[in-house]
């Protein structure tokens, strides 16, 4: 938002019009979101007119910055009525606000790269190629298991080779398929064959560097898995790999790492 220096009613309160114009919205917008209890006024003015003040000028920041993310108005407005100390919402705002940045400047270099590609007539780098675009699941890795764990993997798998990488994605694919084979034929979590299944599970998470599986602490190990084995059910995204056989995945892991701690 804009710093607001045109002539206000008074010291700390400025009319709909100077808001509505220092923040880019329409005094129809600022009308609509008092109507709907989202941002009212801090008094109005005998002449019908409406004046804000520090409190509502950060609110309506906050308004702006939420709708940026996607957010309908009225999600908005209980997230702005939750009990949450001011500062501490905004240092949020501030990190998400961070974070897309940092994504904007990968994809710009990103986008540099491809003009110096057609302009040179040299080989597009893929990663170059896509940098910015790919991060899918950063967030969620971050939020879940931190930063720093984000930041291990994501350099393990871009310092191999594109056929290093393929042929991980081969194995990948590989286990997948066999879930899929062994759920089709019937196969029980506790049979041999879905346990040596979640053996080589378990050794494949166990490669990945920077996740709790590759930390050598055996309670970690078991919480990962558990983890995922319940999103393999409950998340589309990692379900449709196994073609409808993702509880079988889920059984046969815990059942696994069941096994793992009573031999610990």
């Amino acid at each position: 938002m804009k710093n607001l220096s045109a002539v206000h009613h008074d010291d700390e309160a400025f009319s709909i019009a100077e808001v509505a114009k220092a923040a880019g919205v329409t005094s129809r917008t600022l009308r609509h979101y008092d109507h709907i209890g989202l941002l009212p006024p801090a008094y109005v003015a005998q002449n019908g007119y409406r004046f804000y003040g520090q409190e509502e000028l950060i609110r309506l920041q906050r308004i702006l910055l939420l709708r940026q993310l996607g957010l309908a108005l009225d999600t908005i407005g209980e997230v702005l009525d939750s009990k949450q100390d001011q500062a501490r919402a905004l240092e949020t705002h501030v990190q998400d606000l961070q974070r897309q940045r940092e994504k904007l400047d990968r994809q710009i270099n990103a986008l540099h790269h491809t003009i110096d590609v057609l302009a040179t007539g040299e080989t597009m780098n893929l990663d170059s190629a896509f940098e910015g675009f790919n991060d899918q699941y950063k967030d969620e890795v971050t939020e879940r298991w931190g930063a720093e764990a984000y930041k291990k993997s994501n350099d393990w798998w871009r310092s191999k080779t594109a056929a290093e990488r393929s042929n991980f994605m081969e194995l990948v694919k590989e286990l997948n398929h066999d879930w899929s084979a062994a759920g089709d034929s019937g196969a029980a979590p506790g049979d041999t064959i879905a346990q040596e299944l979640a053996a080589r599970h378990v050794q494949w998470l166990r490669s990945v560097p920077g996740t709790p599986a590759s930390s050598g602490d055996p309670e970690e190990l078991k919480m990962y898995v558990l983890g995922l084995a319940d999103m393999y059910v409950a998340d589309e995204r990692f379900a449709k790999n196994y073609r409808g056989h993702a509880p079988l995945v889920r059984d046969a892991l815990k059942i696994f790492v069941a096994q793992l701690s009573e031999e610990g």
